[in-house]
């Protein structure tokens, strides 16, 4: 006779692993770009305004898109949307290896961006279906490792370049990606619930606009979005230019430069997304506000180092520095969705986050993009990572005001 708690378990955790896989080609794919910079602006004769407007109409697309992404997975289908998602931007990637101009390869980095803002949203709220409180950090840490994968490994995208043409990298991933939507087709499955039953037939019927009314009533759905914004502020200014700011700072070479500004974050948020999501759930079970103090804990620490990086002259120390943010960014990425989960309608909890990363990525664009201009009249990378890791303190400690409303 079969166990049915077993298999629900089983399955629950087997659900973390195949969408790891996704996680780390969602931003593998996104990130490749940024360490492919030198031979992409001399094939396409690009500013570095120019090649920031890459990483920024991406995400301000994806950050569009976001909130109706985490609607759609909400009122219809958690399942539809990932395959979708993962389906679309793999050909997306695959076609971007043959775009000829700068102006198509916009085009292609704003479908990027569309086809990608569906996946985050609807993946990790499929996975807190699955789990519920005593392990409901460490499996939502455990799936944005495979993002961390993506992001450390999209580093190579210099090493590719150098060796067969930054074109080839976007031709592997992109065939590889729309071969594993296949097996995403045949595993991947809703959780049916009395909850989620009771929702449909009882409730009033799921709207973009009512959940709008729900979310932005919860002040503390707002200081997560104010928090949230800066986050993303701080964090796409590192995936942006860090390969650039550390092949000037310190006189690397492409591929060198590529690799250290994705690997010792990465490496970093690897620990921290596992050991904050652990120590999150264990200290639940005392504290219903954990996961908040988690991540205020991870960037009282981070942020400062996120300055010291920027400010020193020595490699070895901005190694350390960069290895210490990854850390906090973990603890934050373990704990954001889990957080989300008490203090939101459940109804609305793929929409919430859907807006979290509609404010995140419209802000993180627009600084990604200013940091090129900034860079063109020559104000250093180290002055604008300062002040973000100044105001990522400051965003930090506002989640004190967080109110808890679920124990779940």
């Amino acid at each position: 006779m079969v166990n049915v708690k077993s298999a629900k378990s089983y399955y629950s955790w087997t659900l973390v692993a195949i969408l790891w896989v996704v996680a780390f080609l969602n931003y593998f794919d996104r990130i490749m770009i940024t360490s492919m910079r030198d031979p992409i602006v001399k094939e396409f004769a690009l500013s570095d305004a120019q090649f920031g407007l890459l990483t920024s109409v991406f995400l301000w697309s994806y950050g569009i898109l976001s909130p109706f992404g985490g609607f759609f997975a909400d009122k219809y289908s958690r399942r539809k949307v990932i395959i979708f998602s993962v389906s679309i931007w793999s050909a997306v990637t695959l076609w971007t290896g043959f775009t000829s101009s700068f102006n198509e390869m916009l085009v292609a980095r704003v479908f990027m961006g569309l086809s990608e803002a569906c996946y985050i949203p609807a993946a990790l709220a499929l996975i807190t279906d699955y789990h519920k409180g005593k392990t409901r950090s460490l499996a939502t840490g455990l799936h944005m490792s495979g993002l961390y994968a993506g992001l450390a490994l999209g580093g190579l995208g210099g090493y590719i370049a150098e060796l067969w043409g930054w074109r080839s990298g976007f031709h592997v991933f992109g065939v590889f990606g729309i071969l594993y939507s296949f097996l995403l087709l045949y595993y991947l499955k809703d959780l049916k619930t009395a909850v989620v039953e009771k929702s449909v037939k009882e409730l009033p019927p799921l709207s973009l606009s009512g959940s709008v009314k729900v979310l932005f009533k919860e002040r503390s759905f707002l200081i997560l979005m104010f928090y949230f914004s800066v986050l993303g502020t701080a964090n796409w200014l590192v995936y942006g230019w860090l390969p650039t700011f550390l092949k000037e700072h310190f006189n690397l070479k492409l591929g060198e430069a590529g690799i250290s500004a994705t690997g010792y974050i990465q490496i970093g948020s690897f620990i921290g997304v596992i050991l904050g999501g652990f120590l999150a759930d264990k200290w639940f079970l005392k504290n219903k506000k954990s996961r908040v103090y988690m991540i205020i804990i991870g960037f009282t620490l981070g942020a400062p180092f996120l300055f010291l990086m920027s400010s020193t002259s020595i490699f070895a120390i901005a190694i350390i520095a960069m290895f210490i943010f990854g850390i906090a960014r973990g603890f934050n990425d373990a704990n954001l969705m889990p957080i989300l989960r008490q203090i939101a309608d459940s109804r609305y909890i793929a929409t919430g986050y859907g807006f979290l990363n509609f404010l995140s990525t419209i802000i993180g664009g627009l600084m990604v993009y200013v940091g090129g201009a900034l860079k063109d009249a020559n104000i250093d990378l180290s002055v604008i990572y300062q002040v973000s890791a100044v105001l990522m303190l400051i965003a930090t400690w506002s989640l004190f005001a967080i109110k808890i409303k679920r124990d779940t």
